[in-house]
């Protein structure tokens, strides 16, 4: 599917970006704010997540009920989220409603009442969340490592806040925050679909009017890593939960392409070396894979795993063989083509979709300041190497570098760094 892409910036800072796909009858809309949970003083960790729940509760013009009410009438597709680095929300739509969708979340996101009677309704809402997080043995142990691994850095915080940030995010501190944040200077406005760029530029033209206000500093600088090793006790939990982690490129490093085949490679699909040896050939686990993390100025590459707590050991064993293997053997071109197809074939599905495409676009701006072509992606993930997998395992898969994290029944478990040895 053929890529028309135009691009509009205007003077108040704000970004436009639009993906035109006639031959289809949806369109997406994404508002995506450029300051996520890295960018929060300490002092008010978690304010972007409570900002993107609490512009839902109501503005001059409509109540939270009606909110909610268009939403539902519009499919009731929209999505709101809070990463470390952005904030987003995205309504998918029939292509004649483009204009309806855009006015209502335009409103929610310029004109917030922030009343008081629903910010507290909504801090309760909020510290509830975080005690589901404490029962979800995934999520937990991801906030377990990230504070380690990222230690004293906003990197290494939740991004949802603790309950003592959470409790004092009055009014007046919500209003101001998003006063200095959340405004036309930090918003890249993505539209992919059956829709104009005119029509777009138009809409967002009437809808975000002010000048950029001059905000507190948010840049943070790069992280120094940890390498933990962290065993949780949880005697309630049937599996033990692990992570194996290193430091990685991040989103910015032209190393990205190799680093995201490598971890395919590794642990990324059904055939990968994981997959295969740990659930297919010993039947140790039903859930274990790969991936890469990456922000814009740095990453991480981890193994996860789920299995019985005796069988812990074992798991991690495998795991850290896997890694020694591709650093001393490399990797076969057999696997490496295999890699470049399924990534090729993912991305090219991708662009079927409109919330695909238009979370594609802001991406691009936010970490490159450019659009990429799809023919440049293809080509430099065909361009990759053996060599390059070769060189990144070198430089990164290094024992004293290697973290690890376990949670569940796991009385007596000691792993010493000996047991992560790779290099």
């Amino acid at each position: 599917m053929k890529e028309d892409i135009q691009t509009t910036r205007l003077d108040n800072g704000l970004t436009i970006l639009t993906d035109r796909m006639p031959d289809v009858r949806s369109a997406t809309l994404g508002f995506f704010f450029t300051k996520g949970s890295r960018n929060e003083p300490d002092e008010l960790n978690g304010i972007s997540h409570f900002i993107e729940h609490t512009v839902f509760k109501g503005t001059e013009k409509r109540s939270a009920l009606q909110i909610a009410i268009e939403t539902d009438r519009l499919g009731g597709n929209l999505d709101a989220f809070t990463t470390h680095e952005e904030t987003g929300f995205a309504i998918k739509v029939i292509d004649n409603q483009v204009a309806t969708a855009f006015e209502l979340i335009a409103d929610m996101l310029a004109n917030p009442l922030f009343d008081e009677k629903e910010l507290k309704s909504e801090r309760k809402v909020i510290i509830e969340e975080l005690k589901m997080t404490e029962d979800s043995p995934e999520e937990y142990l991801g906030d377990l490592f990230s504070e380690k691994f990222f230690p004293h850095h906003p990197l290494g915080m939740s991004i949802a806040g603790t309950p003592k940030t959470v409790k004092s995010f009055s009014r007046d501190i919500t209003q101001n925050y998003h006063e200095q944040v959340f405004n036309a200077s930090n918003l890249v406005i993505a539209a992919a679909g059956n829709i104009e760029h005119r029509q777009i530029v138009d809409l967002a033209k009437s809808s975000f009017k002010s000048s950029p206000v001059s905000g507190v500093s948010s840049a943070t600088a790069k992280p120094q890593y940890g390498a933990p090793i962290i065993v949780k006790q949880n005697k309630n939990l049937e599996q033990a939960h692990l992570i194996l982690a290193v430091p990685f490129v991040g989103a910015a490093d032209e190393r990205r392409y190799a680093a995201d085949l490598l971890s395919g490679i590794i642990g990324g699909g059904t055939s990968s070396r994981l997959w295969q040896k740990i659930r297919e050939q010993r039947g140790l686990a039903y859930s274990v894979g790969a991936s890469t993390i990456m922000f814009r100025d740095c990453g991480f590459f981890s193994i996860y795993a789920a299995t019985s707590p005796k069988q812990t050991e074992e798991v991690v064993d495998l795991a850290v063989t896997e890694l020694r293997a591709v650093l001393n053997n490399g990797v076969s071109a057999e696997e490496l083509e295999l890699a470049k197809q399924q990534t090729i074939a993912s991305v090219l599905l991708g662009l079927e979709d409109s919330a695909s495409r238009a979370a594609s676009l802001a991406h691009s701006e936010m970490l490159h300041g450019r659009q990429i072509p799809l023919e440049e992606t293809l080509a430099k993930l065909e361009a990759v190497t053996s060599e390059e997998i070769d060189e990144l395992a070198k430089e990164f898969f290094v024992t004293e570098n290697i973290a690890f994290a376990a949670l569940g029944n796991l009385n007596g478990l000691k792993i010493k760094r000996e047991r992560l040895t790779v290099d």
